[in-house]
């Protein structure tokens, strides 16, 4: 079945949704809820999957972009949390990914706020790391082991670093991923592939045991979805269905540094935060020459917004912790935009009064699927670990709602564009369409005119023909990530309500 994604298909298809009777329906299209649509139609079950907004418009596109084996959690003693993510990790690299998700190379400065145990520990912990991706079957040639560098060394990778008193680096390697909504975008049309229906723009109003009453969010109109059982993968939102669900949101704040601000920058970095044992902040180089340095873990209390805002307040964290280990400091006007996330955790066990003394930081990252009146509530984890997420939320629908299903196939199925990348097409492309760049090349040579940040008015019109883009914040803010910086934003509109319109859309 096509895996293309678009207005005609979504118009035909919520006409069926709303005349059948579903075995599975799965609210809300983050990574977590789009790999529970792929899981079930893979298991041969009649799935159609919701969101009010877009694909990733959550808390899955405002990630690190990284693709972790887990080390943090071994730094907390949650062997089973970090095991479980070197498997994810290894899964996505070796079959499911591979055209999304590489190895990329990490610095840890040895600095005089280093002490020589704290190096030593931070080593032991990476040599562990390895031993858990040799115990998930990551072949060594996909994610190289950690080593220790000299000054200079560290210093023609990271070219930045204040070399006064630079002992050296520890490098480390972890998968990472290209674009995080990217991957989302791939998930859901896999499991259009296989038979889901994918429906953005589709609010539900209230979730029953036989399904939800939704909103189509273009015309207004209201209507129900019957369905066996119900998936609620609404992450930070999960509580606003599901009222026994109690959430300690932690809010994660990326900055975004304009393209030449760390110039020769070619490794990620881990920069310890003072005062702090296993935690670091992150300086992540992007392939468009911006570099995205996050993240907090703060607390966040009151109403879930649709798009969280970044706080003054960690701009300044950020580029202070950040500062302190360059050689020419990166001032305030250097930032040219900020994103939040808020990530999904559990309070308590997730059914008490959703308080808490503690950190979010030191609140687990592992998962947890609810079910109760025919609705599976699956939150808290990390998008490394989506898959497994959305595994064990059908698991648990089919077992409760007695749904004649096999067991998952996820492990061994190639998302979309994961098949051999085709030559003579940019390197841009291929890395980012993977086995489908020649096509989008087709286009591209069509429509070359550029938006911004290197892509062309051809890829905007790919994603509305074949990836579900149905407005200009689809385009600008999840298939590409131009809207990150709001000039660059503006900039690219006028391309993108072009697209649009070449498409009849507007």
């Amino acid at each position: 079945m096509d895996s293309s994604l678009n207005a005609r298909r979504r118009s035909r298809e919520l006409r069926q949704v709303a005349e059948e009777r579903l075995d599975v329906l799965v609210v809300g299209l983050g990574a977590t809820g789009a790999g529970a649509a792929l899981d079930a139609a893979s298991r041969g079950l009649s799935v159609a999957a919701i969101d009010a907004h877009d694909l990733a418009f959550g808390t899955s596109r405002w990630s690190s972009k990284m693709i972790h084996g887990g080390l943090r959690y071994l730094a907390k003693g949650q062997v089973d949390v970090a095991y479980e993510s070197a498997v994810e990790r290894g899964i996505l690299l070796r079959t499911t990914a591979p055209h999304l998700v590489a190895a990329h190379p990490y610095l840890l400065p040895l600095t005089k706020a280093v002490s020589r145990q704290q190096a030593a520990l931070v080593m032991s912990g990476y040599r562990l790391g390895d031993s858990l991706r040799a115990a998930a079957r990551t072949p060594r040639r996909l994610l190289p082991g950690p080593t220790r560098l000299s000054a200079a060394r560290a210093r023609t990778l990271a070219p930045v670093l204040d070399g006064d008193g630079l002992r050296g680096a520890l490098l480390s390697w972890d998968g990472r991923l290209l674009d995080d909504a990217r991957l989302v975008v791939a998930v859901a049309r896999t499991a259009a592939a296989h038979g889901a229906r994918v429906l953005t723009r589709c609010r539900a109003l209230r979730l029953t045991e036989r399904g939800a009453l939704v909103r189509d969010e273009l015309t207004g109109e209201e209507f129900d979805v019957r369905a066996t059982t119900v998936i609620n993968a609404t992450g930070v939102w999960a509580g606003t269905l599901d009222p026994e669900v109690k959430l300690r949101p932690s809010r994660g704040t990326h900055l975004v540094l304009a393209p030449g601000t760390l110039p020769g920058l070619i490794a990620g970095m881990h920069v310890p935060i003072p005062g702090e044992t296993s935690r670091f902040a992150l300086v992540l180089p992007q392939r468009d020459g911006r570099v995205h340095v996050g993240l907090t873990d703060e607390p966040v209390d009151g109403p879930v917004p649709d798009v969280p805002e970044a706080p003054e307040e960690d701009v300044r964290t950020l580029l202070e912790v950040l500062n302190g280990v360059l050689e020419t400091p990166v001032t305030r006007e250097a930032v040219a935009g900020a994103y939040a996330g808020l990530r999904p955790l559990l309070a308590g066990d997730g059914r008490t009064d959703g308080r808490t003394d503690g950190r979010t930081a030191d609140i687990s990252r592992r998962h947890a699927v609810l079910s109760h009146d025919g609705v599976v509530t699956v939150v808290g984890g990390k998008l490394t670990t989506y898959r497994r997420m959305a595994e064990d939320a059908v698991d648990r629908a089919v077992s409760s709602a007695k749904l004649p299903a096999g067991r998952c196939r996820t492990r061994k199925i190639p998302l979309v564009g994961a098949g051999p990348r085709p030559s003579g097409v940019p390197h841009r492309l291929a890395e980012r369409y993977g086995s489908e760049a020649e096509a989008v090349h087709e286009l591209v040579k069509a429509h070359p005119e550029e938006v911004g940040l290197g892509v062309t008015e051809g890829e905007l019109i790919w994603s509305v023909r074949h990836e579900g883009a149905l407005d200009e914040g689809d385009l600008l803010d999840r298939r590409t990530r131009i809207g990150l910086v709001e000039q660059d934003r503006e900039r690219a509109l006028a391309a993108a309500r072009a697209a649009l319109d070449r498409m009849g859309r507007l």
